[in-house]
């Protein structure tokens, strides 16, 4: 196994010819983050697999929490002599990654899986299906700068699942729908044929949707643990506790990763738009354009309601995600301006104590 079929693309492969010219990076190879332990990281370069930590100048130096690495990030490492370890000296630009906000009350971003080219998004067909969750979904997804697909799970244990499709299709614009029966193998090839070697793709999904499940079909083994769902609400438990970087037998790539409780969205108002486009293409029409889509005369959105041709439960989700959104952008612009403050207060540190290191050797 080599890096490119770990997913090291061009893209890569430009930033390190880069890289290679800077002497401090002269012992370094880069590898990929293929799971995040507590203080440190499991990094994969080819054949080679090494418990790395981070340089003591890279944490000295990183301000923000999304500079640190993630799952399915790509690092410059230094291999430690004699020992499987290894040191992170530098952390790759990414070309995607899904994030959301970390939960709790703290507004920061969590980086949930980095340098995909596929989110598959996993609902069960089951009583836990939620198209309002699935509205989340697929914001981020379509924001990550990865291709969306939803995965219909549990399709082995629906009676109706051409009726799931439909209401999917209703609000997955443009998004590939792929029910898999995974307990009988139907439905996995169109997903193994989307990860051929070198694809990277990420699984996501609320606990106990059968995410676990899909990855043993698809790596043809029983490595993740699976748990039942609960018989009064058919919702799951949490089986996978980490995210996690995984090869698969036809050479593609897939990080798995815990269930979600909730999916707070992080900054994604760019592909808000696109996941409401059908409402946002019905505003056009409306009489006024500041509307407000509640009761103006000549809302083209409530006639598209009074005509059920649009949900009034989608119409809801949309002002609400749309408010979660804007809440988010307020803080995170009062966030910049005081991290941009500590980046300088911190330049500013260092610059006066190698102004001090001059004069003294003066």
């Amino acid at each position: 196994m080599n890096v490119k079929q770990l997913g090291f693309t061009e893209f890569f492969e430009n930033q390190y010819d880069y890289l290679k010219q800077n002497n401090k990076y002269k012992n370094c190879i880069p590898a990929r983050i293929t799971l995040e332990h507590k203080h440190s990281y499991r990094v994969r370069s080819g054949a080679f697999e090494w418990l790395a930590t981070l340089s003591g100048h890279f944490i000295y130096t990183t301000v923000s929490r999304t500079d640190f690495p993630a799952v399915g990030d790509w690092v410059l490492v230094e291999k430690l002599q004699g020992e499987d370890k290894a040191i992170i000296h530098h952390v790759f630009e990414r070309k995607s990654k899904f994030s959301r906000k970390m939960a709790g009350t703290i507004i920061d971003e969590q980086i949930v899986a980095a340098n995909v080219d596929i989110v598959f998004i996993a609902m069960s067909l089951n009583e836990d299906f939620n198209i309002r969750r699935l509205e989340r979904y697929l914001i981020a997804a379509w924001d990550s700068g990865a291709k969306p697909v939803v995965v219909l799970t549990k399709a082995d244990l629906c009676d109706d699942v051409e009726s799931f499709e439909r209401r999917v299709n209703n609000i997955a614009f443009g998004v590939e729908v792929f029910p898999v029966y995974a307990l009988i193998g139907k439905g996995l090839v169109q997903i193994q044929n989307l990860l051929a070697e070198g694809v990277s793709g990420a699984l996501l999904g609320s606990s106990g949707v059968g995410k676990s499940t899909l990855v043993n079909a698809l790596l043809e083994t029983e490595k993740m643990k699976i748990s039942s769902i609960r018989e009064d609400d058919a919702k799951g438990r949490h089986t996978t506790t980490h995210r996690e970087l995984v090869l698969l037998p036809n050479g593609g790539i897939l990080i798995d990763t815990p269930g979600m409780r909730e999916l707070q969205l992080w900054e994604q108002n760019d592909s808000f738009d696109t996941s409401f486009q059908d409402i946002e293409e019905f505003a056009e029409r409306c009489k006024f354009r500041n509307c407000t889509h509640t009761n103006e005369p000549g809302c083209f959105v409530q006639q598209k309601i009074q005509a059920r041709e649009l949900e009034t439960k989608r119409l809801q989700s949309y002002f609400k995600l749309k408010k979660e959104l804007d809440f988010i952008e307020k803080k995170t612009m009062k966030q910049t301006k005081l991290e941009e403050k500590r980046k300088e207060k911190k330049a500013a540190k260092k610059n006066k104590k190698k102004y001090k290191n001059n004069y003294s050797n003066e």
